[in-house]
């Protein structure tokens, strides 16, 4: 038997179980099995290889653990080094191995409505998934600015409250990488200023439970086009597959 499984916490709504466990099925796949860790603290992971030494041949790793997995991990992909997220581990004689394949699902599911005009960003968040949503706009040159709930003295990081009518105007590319409005706290949404989005704007949310978020509710309630996580995952979700049952590549 092979053993995969998703760490996180909390995991009560988790895509990954559902998704692997409809894969196997269908696929006819019967010596494989996925599971929820649910881990109040990264520090258990070492508890989990322990109780699942042989089985265990990979893991996803969801908020609010894709930072700080790293000092876990046996070696990483140049990927993983320079965004400091991994979201996906291979383990090979209990060694872990880390990738990011958050970065090649938002890619792939972004592109489906990004059009020439989407040249500016914001990033909301500042987690291990917005780690991976920069390191996309880098690769696609479109500049961004990443929202937080705190000031910061970093030129390209700014507060909530400073997001004005000019910085939404030229920002048409809006990107939710929080957990806000998730289920079950879907009533949640980001507080950004909805009136000054057109529809010229693009929002993304990485939240794909609901299907659509009250972020994306309110930017479609203004003309924007709309797009949720739902596909990332699914793409991220077969990568991680790859990885799970190729070799190790080279670079790690």
């Amino acid at each position: 038997m092979k053993l995969y499984g998703l760490i996180g916490f909390p995991l009560a709504h988790s895509f990954s179980k559902n998704y692997f466990t409809k894969k196997f099925e269908e696929g006819g796949i019967a010596d494989c099995l996925f599971e929820n860790f649910e881990l109040a603290s990264i520090d258990e992971v070492g508890a989990m290889l322990q109780q699942n030494p042989l089985l265990l041949q990979g893991f996803a790793i969801t908020i609010p653990y894709k930072k700080k997995i790293l000092p876990f991990l046996s070696s990483t992909t140049g990927e993983v080094k320079k965004m400091e997220a991994c979201n996906c581990v291979k383990v090979i004689d209990g060694k872990l191995f880390g990738f990011n394949t958050d970065t090649i699902g938002f890619e792939q599911s972004l592109k489906k409505y990004l059009q020439p005009h989407h040249t500016k960003a914001l990033i909301l968040g500042s987690g291990g998934a917005a780690n991976a949503v920069e390191f996309v706009l880098n690769k696609l040159n479109i500049g961004f600015l990443t929202v937080s709930r705190n000031k910061s003295r970093e030129s390209n990081v700014i507060a909530y409250e400073d997001l004005d009518k000019a910085i939404i105007s030229t920002h048409t590319l809006i990107i939710n990488a929080t957990p806000l409005g998730t289920y079950p706290k879907v009533e949640e949404f980001p507080p950004i200023p909805y009136q000054f989005i057109t529809s010229q704007h693009y929002l993304f949310d990485l939240v794909y439970n609901p299907a659509k978020t009250k972020f994306l509710e309110k930017g479609e309630e203004q003309g924007a086009a709309i797009q949720n996580g739902y596909d990332m995952l699914t793409i991220q979700a077969e990568e991680n597959w790859k990885i799970w049952n190729e070799d190790l590549p080279s670079e790690i």
